[in-house]
């Protein structure tokens, strides 16, 4: 009886799930076990969220008892506060009314998606991808339509700007940018978003922009879709407090429409989640208005620089792997096509070995959509100095090892 509706169930058991989880708890049982585990698989921070931002939701609980149900998209401050971080940062002109507060960017996402995408409908995602675009649109029985980024080891990941445009159709409503890039690390140029700008304005489809990682830029610059002046007519802009703010636990997110959209999303998302967390907003409140809370990203933007140099250092040069050294996020994608044809291995099976044999942990590249994936794997340096030499040590034997073994 207490079973998926017949129809749905099929749908649901072949969406694929966050691989990050997975081997999350993999750590946890190893670790429990004795062993000394290096997880390099996390795509979160590493710090606790800063104390300014957790003293102000304290207060909000104790003194200002702030913990019953609030405006649907969000209180009008913490959307002020959202309008003006945009528009100071990018120059853009997003009002409080255009900004809808959800639980967490993938909330967020998931409404849009919702909103605009139905039976018979395509979604074009670059890939490799983080999963949600993909898996939420077959959920309304849309098609993601993947194409794959171009990539070389000298310069990195790029959008195929050509490839994309010859995938529209009459169907195609949606093209997604996640920018800077979960899993590779890429920043795309100003001349690669200009791009993608005009086929939506030829072609008058959307852009689902997610840009939440848009403090992570370690070189070169960083063009948000927010800035372009005729936003409105062409983007669904989403973004969060997750990594910026290291509160991945928190679940605040949020997007940004014109107004005419926005008021009718409300009424979608009252029936999904009624209103964010009330204290949570208060925490937002704090993260974008006090300049304490910018240094703390300040430094651990540069620590996480400095991370990702000694990552890039540590695995450039190991046979049979291509590493790039990415300009944002915290990830580094190095492909293994010619490490996994040497030792005779699917990317899963190498994955394993380095869990069961040397207790590190990083993320085969089929943790995330389309098939071109599997011939990577993902690293993240959002930890420490300690954690990722020795993740490198690991990974290094590890290939020594299995490479003398064939």
């Amino acid at each position: 009886m207490n079973e998926p509706i017949k129809g749905y169930k099929a749908l649901i058991e072949n969406m694929l799930g966050e691989g990050g989880f997975v081997y999350i708890a993999k750590g946890r049982e190893l670790a429990k076990k004795g062993y000394r585990v290096i997880n390099l698989s996390i795509g979160q921070p590493d710090e606790p969220t800063p104390d300014n931002v957790i003293d102000e939701t304290i207060r909000a609980l104790k003194i200002e008892k702030f913990t019953r149900y609030t405006e649907t998209p969000g209180i009008p401050e913490l959307r002020q506060a959202i309008a003006d971080y945009l528009n100071e940062r990018y120059g853009s002109d997003v009002r409080a009314d255009e900004v809808i507060v959800g639980p967490g960017t993938k909330g967020v996402l998931f409404l849009a998606i919702a909103a605009y995408l139905g039976e018979g409908d395509e979604i074009i995602v670059p890939e490799p991808t983080y999963p949600v675009y993909s898996e939420a649109a077959k959920l309304f029985g849309a098609k993601p339509v993947f194409v794959s980024l171009e990539f070389n080891s000298s310069e990195g990941f790029k959008l195929d700007i050509e490839a994309i445009e010859k995938l529209i159709t009459p169907r195609t409503k949606m093209i997604v940018i996640n920018n800077p890039h979960n899993p590779t690390g890429a920043v795309f140029s100003e001349e690669e978003i200009d791009a993608l700008v005009e086929i939506a304005r030829k072609h008058r489809v959307l852009i689902l922009a997610d840009e939440i990682y848009d403090n992570f830029v370690y070189e070169g610059g960083f063009k948000s879709l927010i800035s372009y002046p005729d936003w409105r007519e062409w983007l669904v802009y989403t973004n969060g407090f997750s990594k910026t703010f290291s509160m991945t636990g928190w679940r605040l997110g949020y997007m940004v429409v014109k107004r005419e959209v926005a008021q009718v999303l409300r009424r979608l998302a009252v029936n999904i989640w009624g209103c964010p967390a009330s204290f949570v907003q208060k925490a937002g409140v704090k993260a974008l208005r006090d300049p304490d809370t910018w240094k703390w990203v300040d430094r651990l933007v540069a620590r996480y620089r400095e991370m990702r140099d000694i990552m890039y250092d540590g695995l450039n040069g190991i046979r049979g792997v291509e590493v790039w050294k990415s300009r944002g996020a915290f990830y580094m994608f190095p492909r293994v096509t010619k490490l996994l044809n040497e030792i005779n291995m699917s990317v899963e099976e190498f994955i394993n070995y380095l869990i069961d044999n040397h207790q590190l942990i990083i993320l085969p590249g089929s943790a995330f959509p389309a098939d071109s994936s599997k011939n990577y794997v993902r690293f993240s340096f959002a930890t420490s100095r300690e954690e990722i030499v020795e993740g490198v040590k690991r990974f290094r034997e590890a290939v020594e090892e299995l490479l003398e073994k064939k």
